[in-house]
């Protein structure tokens, strides 16, 4: 099994704004674990914290979202502006033992 953590550095005062619209827009994905916010670290930070059974199922799970024209544009709408609520990220991917 491996878990993708999919990490966002929000603008200040950002963080919960992009949790709750993460959270919202992900919930009938039935890859993810949670959606966290920092309390100690780095300040600002959204983390999207996802489980696949490998590699092979991370990729595919992407290809059939792109397939999707229709949960696609759905997402699309929902996300819009998203980026105005983040400086940058990163996604680390751990293989769990």
């Amino acid at each position: 099994m491996i878990l993708v953590h999919d990490i966002f550095v929000c603008k200040p005062g950002n963080a919960s704004k992009l949790a709750k619209l993460f959270k919202e827009v992900m919930a009938d994905e039935p890859e993810l674990v949670n959606i966290l916010t920092d309390m100690t670290g780095q300040y600002n930070r959204v983390i999207m914290v996802s489980k696949y059974d490998n590699l092979t199922a991370y990729d595919k799970s992407w290809e059939e979202m792109m397939k999707n024209e229709e949960k696609m544009k759905k997402m699309k709408e929902k996300m819009e502006g998203y980026h105005d609520l983040y400086l940058t990220g990163s996604r680390e991917i751990y293989k769990v033992w």
